[in-house]
């Protein structure tokens, strides 16, 4: 094995553009786990929460909520003010104005960050109108758990926007049989009436389309119905029921005139033979067999015969 000379001297460095060449290779490979290791960066990097002046942000589009009360706004607005903001909002660039941003979802957020006039945190992200809407329906799904008619009421803002269905489904994780009785109640009760009524987290679908069928099957008039009730000391629900009551008043007939007592039937010396008794969707006869003996039977063999004859006898008397 041949020794080496301690007394011999260095090699000499690399020519110029080997040492470039060995400067210009990546420290790290772009394969394998550390490319793994890039693209999650990336991803933090994209995540990151930027502070933005809330001015700069328009609270445009959809609404998803029917009502964001000012005693709400305040509440958070201190809470916000006192321990800061938690949850970052979520907006998108205006691609027509730079340096401004549209909201995605955080609407009662800003509008608290707005009144103490705290910077926002906010996601930036770069969205088409469709992923917007996904991204807002989601969120909003998750965080507010929003009722029946809430749900419905922003469909119907998607639907007038011209968003397509397949985007309300995705984006209101449901189906097309949801989607349709929906649309039902929303087409059929008023904005001004849903307004009235609020949220009503209490009420679900079937209470809601029973409303509906009531306007449309009859012809309520359902805004100069909430004119007459205007109750603003109660609560959502309440007012709900106070309409659907009102709705009901206006198509449902009283007992006493539609349903008149039942008549006896009595033979010449005032025996009672049996009943006869009006609704208004039939006219019934009834028989005690106990009192009417075989004429119960001989009703029954000749019912048909006798009642054509009375018809007949009806006929000619008009």
């Amino acid at each position: 094995m041949a020794r080496r000379n301690i007394f011999q001297p260095p090699p000499p460095p690399p020519a110029p553009a080997e040492a470039d060449a060995v400067e210009a290779r990546p420290r790290f490979p772009n394969t394998g786990t550390m490319s793994g290791v890039k693209s999650t960066l990336r991803d933090l990097s994209s995540n990151a929460v930027k502070e933005l002046d809330p001015s700069l942000i328009d609270d445009g589009g959809p609404k998803d909520r029917l009502v964001i009360s000012d005693t709400d706004v305040a509440d958070l607005a201190e809470s916000i003010r006192l321990h800061g903001q938690q949850v970052p909002i979520m907006v998108r660039p205006l691609p027509d104005s730079p340096g401004r941003y549209r909201i995605v979802y955080g609407r009662r957020r800003l509008q608290a960050l707005k009144i103490i006039g705290m910077p926002a945190k906010a996601l930036v992200r770069t969205l088409t109108d469709e992923q917007a809407i996904l991204a807002q329906g989601q969120e909003n799904s998750l965080r507010l758990d929003p009722s029946f008619v809430e749900k419905a009421f922003f469909v119907s803002e998607l639907a007038d926007s011209g968003y397509d269905a397949t985007i309300i489904l995705d984006a209101l994780a449901i189906d097309k049989p949801m989607l349709s009785r929906m649309t039902k109640v929303t087409r059929t009760i008023p904005e001004a009436v849903i307004r009235f009524v609020g949220p009503a987290h209490g009420i679900g679908r079937r209470r809601w389309e029973e409303l509906a069928d009531l306007a449309r099957n009859h012809e309520i008039d359902l805004e100069a119905l909430i004119e007459k009730l205007s109750r603003p000391e109660l609560s959502s629900d309440e007012r709900f029921s106070l309409l659907h009551d009102a709705a009901n008043k206006l198509v449902a007939p009283t007992s006493a005139t539609t349903s008149p007592p039942a008549l006896p039937i009595t033979d010449a010396s005032g025996t009672p033979i049996g009943e006869m008794k009006l609704s208004t969707r039939a006219v019934t006869l009834r028989f005690a067999r106990a009192s009417s003996g075989d004429f119960a039977d001989w009703m029954r063999d000749n019912a048909k015969k006798e009642i054509q004859r009375l018809y007949e006898a009806w006929k000619s008397a008009k």
